[in-house]
């Protein structure tokens, strides 16, 4: 299983990944351009040392991931999903891609990942923090393939 932050716009959340993916061991594919520069003092001070425990790989962008990405499905994390994440069977290959903060993936993105899911939330809230939901999904995916 893998995690991809697709042009994360906050340093402190995409820090939160970088934490999320040292803690459970999954690799995390980062795809520029992001909202903040992003250097290892912003990495740093973001994801404090986990960055120096993380598996992680920067692309510069969505083709030049693609060019490289290995076997294994594309779940994409969006609010324009109609499966919920309680109901989506994870494959041990998957990776887990997240949007931007501010704008989620573009069109191109969406279609080209091969599922789509989202949280199911109570009331007339938007979404959670992205970070958060990054945790949520990869637990359930750790979880279901028995990690």
């Amino acid at each position: 299983m893998r995690l991809c932050a697709y042009q994360p716009d906050i340093a402190l959340n995409l820090g939160a990944m970088i934490r999320l993916s040292a803690c459970f061991g999954i690799p995390l594919d980062i795809i520029e351009p992001c909202g903040f520069p992003l250097s290892l003092k912003a990495l740093r001070r973001s994801a404090m040392d986990y960055a120096d425990i993380a598996d992680m790989t920067r692309h510069d962008s969505w083709e030049t991931y693609l060019e490289t990405k290995t076997a294994g499905r594309l779940v994409l994390m969006t609010t324009k999903a109609s499966d919920t994440l309680w109901d989506f069977t994870f494959e041990p290959t998957d990776t887990i891609v997240m949007g931007r903060e501010s704008a989620g993936v573009p069109e191109s993105v969406h279609n080209r990942c091969d599922s789509h899911i989202k949280l199911a939330m109570s009331g007339t809230a938007r979404s959670l923090n992205v970070a958060m939901c990054a945790g949520m999904a990869v637990s359930e995916g750790l979880r279901q393939i028995r990690y």
